[in-house]
């Protein structure tokens, strides 16, 4: 059997429990959920027919419903199976399959419900005029950007100095040289 998951503080405590469900070779990684995902893609192209890739939970693999099925067509190309081992779900039964559908789209529409009550929520605190955004850090530091940068310092020295992002120096020289 093969196991991937990613993106978790417990890593070990998560291989522990693939190893113990009888994964041969684990795939782990922790990146940002936009991030690319290489040890999902190495074990994606490791399994064989007949292997069943092991997961911890589905959100360990999956970003959203369309990912998922793109995961899942994947593995059943590959003559494989998927097992999640937090919902006791297999594909390899087409009850598995069925039920891995349903949870995968309960998954997305928690989650789309959840960003429409943020978004009503900022535009509330909007109209009350309590919501600003964030401050815009790297603009108040736009002074001294200008200063740094016409004493001869490299946009990277002069962000590293003032602790903002390089191409929040860059807009700033750019404003710099509109005006």
């Amino acid at each position: 059997m093969t196991s991937v998951h990613s993106r978790t503080r417990r890593v070990e405590a998560q291989e522990r429990e693939l190893r113990a469900a009888g994964a041969d070779k684990v795939f782990a990684e922790q990146v940002s959920s936009v991030a690319q995902r290489d040890q999902l893609e190495a074990a994606l192209e490791f399994i064989r027919e007949g292997d069943t890739l092991l997961v911890t939970r589905l959100d360990r693999l999956a970003r959203s419903i369309r990912d998922l099925m793109e995961i899942v067509e994947r593995v059943k190309a590959k003559g494989a199976a998927l097992r999640i081992l937090a919902m006791d779900l297999d594909t390899s039964s087409a009850t598995g399959k069925l039920m891995l559908g349903i949870l995968g789209s309960v998954a997305e529409f928690e989650r789309e419900i959840m960003l429409e009550r943020q978004r009503e929520g900022i535009a509330k605190a909007k109209a009350a005029g309590k919501y600003k955004g964030r401050a815009p850090t790297a603009r108040r530091k736009a002074p001294e950007v200008r200063k740094l940068l016409s004493e001869g310092l490299t946009e990277l020295a002069v962000a590293e100095r003032l602790g903002i992002s390089r191409s929040s120096v860059q807009r700033i020289k750019r404003e710099m040289a509109a005006a």
